[in-house]
């Protein structure tokens, strides 16, 4: 091959993965087939954070028996459990309750919900959200919500769960950066979804208030924070359609530092409100919601999101082609 035919070569290539690397996160998005993410009979399955551990996945996911019309019992009812998969798409099989009630003193002893998972060193790291069964919130119709954590050195536990939380003010939502000193970048948002990020210099540390209003030109919720090229982003739900013009959307936000200045990125939807099947079928959902990313081998390779047809709910993975 000449010099004039290998530099063509190699202009074609660079190009084709220049081409690859800016797809967006919609158009990474691939069908999914129908025996696919993980179901409950009798109960609404919300969110779902997943980890591979050896050649198992195992997600972590929210539920609450059925009886009223969704989403309104989770307040009262919501429990995290583990289930487990050999394929990241799933189906995935119940395992176990990994967080339920427990003694009334503590935060969580009445409702867990929202789960991330991460694991920092050797530890698994499960941050969510928990209420006990008195603390009202201050408009006195609800329970006051709160973000801690459980810990385990082995997936399938025994998990010790934080004796108090690292955010007693109400909060919801969280989304957790681990730097790789172990420091920490914790995202969370209050009832009217306005946007807080705290620093830790580790897990279990003391928490620092660093940014009280992330984004300020409208409510945002369901976060998912990663660091790219240098840069922190933010995946999460538009609530009210300010970012993606369109109500409940996933979008994309992009900070240098990851505290201060986050901006719409450049291609700012991440996911629409269809689920496209392998068979053809499209399905248009109520409501797709809790943004979770699937991590391998420091490649984002599929986003799992909370599914809610109208008549039942579920975590769905999809898998990203080309990953991140």
């Amino acid at each position: 091959m000449t010099k004039h035919l290998i530099l063509l070569f190699s202009v074609i290539v660079l190009s084709h993965c220049d081409k690859k690397e800016d797809l967006s996160f919609i158009d990474r998005i691939q069908p999914v087939p129908s025996e696919s993410g993980f179901k409950m009979d009798g109960y609404w399955v919300w969110g779902g954070s997943a980890i591979k551990v050896d050649s198992t996945y195992h997600l972590l996911a929210s539920r609450w028996p059925k009886g009223h019309e969704f989403p309104l019992n989770y307040r009262t009812d919501s429990e995290i459990v583990r289930a487990t998969s050999r394929s990241a798409l799933g189906p995935y099989e119940f395992q176990e309750i990994v967080i339920g009630e427990r003694d009334s003193s503590f935060w969580d002893s009445n409702m867990a919900h929202n789960p991330t998972i991460h694991k920092i060193g050797d530890t698994f790291v499960l941050f969510y959200i928990g209420s006990d069964f008195s603390t009202m919130h201050k408009n006195g119709k609800q329970l006051h919500r709160c973000v801690g954590y459980a810990t385990a050195k082995n997936i399938k536990g025994p998990w010790k769960r934080s004796k108090n939380p690292i955010i007693a003010e109400e909060s919801n939502n969280p989304a957790v950066f681990v730097e790789n000193d172990g420091s920490i970048k914790l995202v969370y948002r209050d009832a009217p979804l306005r946007i807080y990020l705290a620093t830790a210099p580790s897990y279990d540390g003391e928490y620092t208030l660093v940014n009280d209003n992330v984004w300020s030109p409208a409510k945002l919720e369901d976060f998912y924070i990663f660091k790219r090229n240098g840069s922190y982003h933010i995946i999460c739900e538009d609530n009210v359609g300010h970012v993606s013009g369109h109500v409940r959307w996933g979008v994309h936000l992009v900070s240098m530092d990851g505290i201060h200045d986050w901006q719409s990125f450049e291609s700012p939807v991440v996911y629409t409100h269809d689920i496209h099947f392998e068979d053809g079928r499209v399905l248009e959902c109520n409501r797709r919601e809790r943004p979770q990313l699937l991590i391998e081998q420091r490649k984002i390779t599929h986003l799992l999101t909370g599914v809610y047809d109208g008549e039942n709910s579920w975590c769905q993975p999809v898998k990203l082609n080309p990953n991140y």
